[in-house]
């Protein structure tokens, strides 16, 4: 018989398999956009922490859960609205991931506090929550940056990789320095760190 844990995570991924965006991986297959986000946060959970519990576990898995629902352009242009948009969708799928929890048999104080770490709530002094972070980070810089970096002016992302890198901890920096980076994107990344 399935676990609590279980259970939930698998509703987390019936739900990132709804995403109607795919994205084709590095052997060539694809999967929906959310699934295989999902995948590649939990993939660097054990790299960034000792020992994860299944709070943690299922609050990485499910940090971006059905954020296609609510896209960005129906929150207004400029860093006001990329902000709400986001903090609203970190509650979104906290709650959405708290109710999973509470359907499959977890106490009230688990599902609250996955909701509170998936809202990235104490960033910096939580460790479980600078844990999604980091994950979050390393998911786009190996995965994301190059193509978004083609997309960006220079200056802006070089900003954006100074912004990214204090939020992240010792750990995930030593982690992120021996991702695998074209010479661009490992200029990019020098040219950030030195004038941070």
């Amino acid at each position: 018989m399935p676990s609590a844990f279980e259970d939930t995570l698998a509703a987390i991924d019936a739900l990132h398999a709804q995403d109607p965006r795919s994205t084709t991986l590095e052997d060539g297959s694809s999967l929906p956009q959310e699934l295989a986000y999902a995948q590649r946060m939990s993939a660097w959970l054990n790299k960034v922490h000792d020992a994860p519990d299944d709070v943690l576990t299922l609050a990485v898995r499910a940090q971006h859960l059905q954020r296609w629902q609510v896209p960005r352009t129906d929150y207004p242009e400029g860093r006001v609205g990329y902000l709400t948009w986001r903090k609203d969708q970190g509650k979104r799928a906290g709650e959405t991931t708290a109710t999973l929890m509470r359907k499959a048999g977890y106490r009230e104080a688990d599902a609250d506090r996955v909701a509170t770490v998936i809202a990235k709530k104490g960033l910096g002094r939580d460790p479980d929550v600078q844990a999604l972070e980091d994950c979050a980070c390393l998911v786009f810089l190996e995965n994301y940056f190059a193509d978004f970096s083609r997309k960006v002016a220079h200056d802006h992302m070089v900003r954006i990789v100074q912004k990214t890198w204090r939020k992240m901890s010792p750990r995930a920096h030593e982690l992120a320095l021996a991702l695998p980076m074209s010479a661009a994107s490992a200029a990019l990344v020098k040219e950030a760190l030195n004038g941070a």
